[in-house]
């Protein structure tokens, strides 16, 4: 029998270990969530409702425990990792009180007696999710999904298995009914068998765009629809009359949170010529000045990457843009301790064709690029091949969202870091993917819009 050990990147120590699923006890529990299906997608919005404000209390309850296990597993920092949890109730909230609304027939006026668009469940739905939310990016695909009448199996991330199995419990506990969500503790050459199976209809993955593309691709010879959230290099460019204490603060926190280990975040740093070297010398200060250390203590502002592996990968990055010409400002040394830790860097006068230009670096990296003027900005951010998030940093607004509305992106924040948000939809274009989660366009995803006419 196979069996995966969690490791605390903090210190590298062991914390447990799991048994894989046979082939046989993955058929059985895809097998029993198709059973649930028939019967789940049959219930009312207002039993759903009551199980999920029942989980949305569970989160709220388990707050600390579950922070500690997602601190301990892959490194974020027991502050953040305490409001991921609150968002994860957020989600739970949301879903269970805006459900009905978002689902409800639509009417279309036609020569019929009666016409409507109607939006019901698939069946199965396979999400394969990565580590550095793992309360989170679980939570807010499958609180909609079975809000809308699905059920769902997850492939997590081997280093989080710890989360994995808490949700399922969390799910059992609220009242959900066994089969309504079940972790598949699996390696991902087990991925493609889970896709092929007869009784899933559909995956949702979060991930890297090698991995996306290799599930689409599966999921395409199948003919299973596919959602991709992937990688992002989300620029963010800082106009002439940027307050630049507020703008340097939203830069180190946008590239700190999470140990620098977020999908959607400020990455890029594209700053107007006449501000460049105040907001470089700022920036710098305030990326020094940011502790780095135990991620169990309440001061620490950021933890280690989630393992040692993909630590020295980033470096490798930092090291190739330097090789490449870019200025190495402050950090980009593997310091000489136990853990997967990595200083707040920043890599300054960058330009297209350099690896921290080109490539998602993840981990707490900053990249520096100067702007001729605004167009020049504009043409900096979308010369990419990611499109998940962007910002703008400046006084007015209204400049601020003209820029906004020329980056190409799946969002874009004026005066705030990019963040998600149940009310909004979340996804991206280009290599960030495709498929939308949360708000209505999100729950959509997995249902079957259909046309009823009645003549």
């Amino acid at each position: 029998m196979s069996i995966i050990t969690t490791i605390n990147p903090a210190n590298e120590t062991q914390i447990k270990s799991y048994n894989r699923l046979t082939e046989n006890e993955v058929v059985s529990c895809i097998e029993q969530a198709n059973k649930t299906y028939t019967d789940w997608k049959l219930t009312s919005f207002d039993h759903r409702k009551k199980l999920m404000l029942a989980l949305a209390e569970i989160f709220e309850d388990r707050n600390e425990e579950y922070a500690q296990l997602a601190t301990q597993e892959m490194g974020k920092t027991i502050v953040q990792a305490r409001k991921e949890i609150e968002k994860c109730a957020k989600i739970c909230y949301y879903y269970a009180e805006h459900t009905a609304e978002l689902l409800a027939n639509e009417t279309v006026a036609t020569e019929a007696h009666k016409s409507y668009i109607t939006f019901q469940p698939l069946g199965v739905i396979l999400a394969i999710m990565p580590w550095n939310f793992p309360f989170y990016q679980v939570i807010r695909f499958i609180v909609p999904a079975i809000m809308a009448g699905n059920t769902g199996i997850l492939k997590h991330a081997s280093n989080v298995q710890g989360c994995a199995f808490a949700l399922e419990k969390a799910l059992l506990d609220a009242g959900f009914p066994c089969g309504i969500f079940t972790n598949l503790n699996v390696s991902s050459n087990t991925v493609e068998a889970i896709i092929e199976n007869e009784h899933v209809v559909a995956v949702t993955l979060t991930g890297s765009a090698p991995a996306g593309q290799s599930v689409a691709a599966i999921a395409g010879k199948n003919l299973k629809k596919t959602v991709l959230e992937l990688g992002g290099s989300d620029a963010y460019i800082i106009l002439d009359d940027a307050n630049l204490e507020k703008a340097t603060d939203l830069a180190t926190y946008g590239r700190l949170q999470n140990n620098g280990q977020t999908c959607i975040a400020a990455k890029r740093f594209i700053v107007l010529d006449s501000i460049y070297n105040n907001f470089l010398e700022l920036f710098t200060q305030k990326m020094k000045k940011a502790k780095m250390g135990d991620p169990t203590n309440e001061d620490t502002y950021y933890g280690p990457l989630a393992r040692v592996d993909l630590r020295d990968e980033l470096h490798k990055q930092v090291e190739k843009t330097i090789s490449q010409g870019g200025i190495l400002v402050t950090g980009g040394k593997i310091p000489k301790q136990k853990g997967a830790y990595y200083p707040a860097t920043i890599l300054a006068d960058l330009k297209p064709g350099m690896e921290a230009f080109d490539e998602e670096l993840f981990g707490p990296v900053a990249s520096v690029i100067r702007a001729k003027d605004e167009k020049h900005a504009i043409a900096l951010a979308n010369n990419s091949k990611f499109g998940l998030g962007s910002g703008v940093i400046t006084e007015n607004k209204n400049r601020g969202e003209k820029v906004a509305l020329q980056l190409e992106a799946g969002s874009s924040f004026v005066n705030k870091l990019v963040a998600s948000d149940p009310r909004l939809p979340f996804g991206g274009i280009k290599t960030s993917g495709y498929g939308r989660e949360l708000s209505s366009y999100g729950i959509r995803e997995f249902t079957n819009t259909k046309s009823i006419w009645i003549d």
